[in-house]
């Protein structure tokens, strides 16, 4: 996971977390995917800031310049997919070595991998004893049968099944469930309804993106003490399918629900999470001391859900921990009250009326003072002229108040 980049608007800013590829190499999209993507940064940056919307997403006449250098960056970055692990293009790989299935890949120079990507297959081969990562993405696999990981079920640490057409009813026993020493375990962008778990109490991270997930039971990850990482956006998850659903890690840092259908903010998550994204969703109110019980919590988004001031008790927000708030797209009539160490608050696109300084500096002094930066507001029923005259005390170190 990655801090937000601060400068950009924020439908910029969401491509290029999204598009990121790392240094070591990336894996291409279709190119249906790919021209669709173009088409829709083309469209942000060439409308941007002109249009009724995306006004709400301008910056300053200064940052026009850079339309033609950041559409040329984000062009290149729309043929990656990001992946969160050091992937190799085959033409980089070398020969294969013996110790590997006909279908696939295994680079002498790196024999404990063995790259299946890409080939269209329909079902995972039979996995040889050795291998420890298994590359399986992009292909147009329906079924996981049952024998294909038993030389691996102790040695097999990254398995890779991104872009496929696998369901739950597809996948045998005594596959998935003997991995016993799984860290990373990638299966977005599949037909899965529940989720599919290894036993390994070594799982480090978990992508279960782009799927039909209406439910994560409770206690299904209560053993995995050592889990980082969970990405769950874009499937159907609701407040009741997770109730209870992520109390097992201890060690969790970052939890991305977005684009589900949760009514409120997951319950039960561990005190050790650093970032909570719930964009996208039908949240309406925040539990009175939510964010009380979190106090590693530093990244919070909860922008484009139903959020109003009756949904909102007071302090809620006002815990020192945050760094960076996006409460954008919401129906706030109002500023919630904040601690002075945020940094970075996102407003825009709510139906705020009134500037209340109080929401940022209780009383302003020589150490008493907000340490936001960043704080946007465009797109509500204020402006410039609604900032009371003490704001520049308190809000003395913002680069960037942004209005209509």
């Amino acid at each position: 996971m990655h801090a937000p980049a601060k400068r950009l608007p924020k439908a910029l800013r969401s491509s290029v977390l999204l598009l990121e590829c790392p240094h070591h190499g990336c894996r291409p999209t279709s190119p249906q995917q790919a021209r669709l993507l173009v088409l829709e940064l083309h469209t942000v940056l060439t409308s941007w800031p002109s249009t009724p919307y995306t006004r709400k997403e301008r910056n300053t006449e200064a940052m026009f310049p850079l339309r033609l250098p950041i559409f040329a960056v984000l062009i290149t970055l729309s043929l990656c997919q990001y992946y969160d692990y050091d992937y190799q293009p085959i033409s980089m790989l070398g020969p294969s070595g013996p110790n590997c299935n006909q279908e696939c890949n295994c680079p002498i120079a790196f024999p404990s991998a063995m790259y299946c990507d890409s080939r269209k297959l329909k079902f995972v081969p039979i996995v040889p004893t050795g291998i420890k990562y298994l590359y399986l993405q992009n292909n147009q696999l329906e079924e996981i049968k049952a024998g294909v990981f038993d030389n691996v079920t102790d040695t097999l640490r990254w398995l890779i099944l991104d872009n496929n057409q696998i369901t739950n009813a597809k996948i045998a026993k005594g596959t998935i469930d003997k991995l016993t020493a799984l860290e990373k375990l990638f299966f977005s962008f599949n037909n899965l309804i529940e989720p599919v778990l290894p036993p390994s109490k070594v799982l480090e991270e978990l992508r279960m993106m782009n799927n039909k997930l209406s439910k994560f039971p409770a206690g299904v990850l209560s053993d995995k003490e050592n889990l980082t990482s969970i990405h769950l956006q874009y499937n159907e998850l609701t407040s009741d399918g997770v109730t209870g659903a992520f109390k097992g890690p201890k060690r969790l840092l970052s939890l991305d629900v977005s684009h589900n259908k949760l009514k409120k903010l997951p319950a039960g998550v561990p005190n050790s999470l650093g970032m909570l994204y719930a964009d996208y969703n039908a949240i309406e109110s925040i539990g009175a001391g939510y964010l009380n019980k979190l106090p590693a919590l530093q990244y919070l988004r909860i922008s484009h859900n139903k959020l109003s001031d009756a949904g909102i008790p007071a302090g809620v927000f006002n815990v020192t921990s945050l760094v960076e708030l996006d409460l954008s797209f919401n129906k706030l009539q109002s500023i919630p009250e904040v601690s002075e160490q945020l940094e970075q608050l996102y407003l825009q696109a709510n139906e705020i009326n009134k500037f209340d300084l109080s929401s940022f500096c209780k009383f302003t002094g020589p150490l008493n003072y907000s340490r936001l930066k960043h704080l946007r507001l465009d797109g509500n029923n204020i402006t410039r002229e609604s900032m009371p005259p003490d704001a520049v005390n308190c809000l003395r170190q913002a680069v960037e108040i942004m209005f209509e």
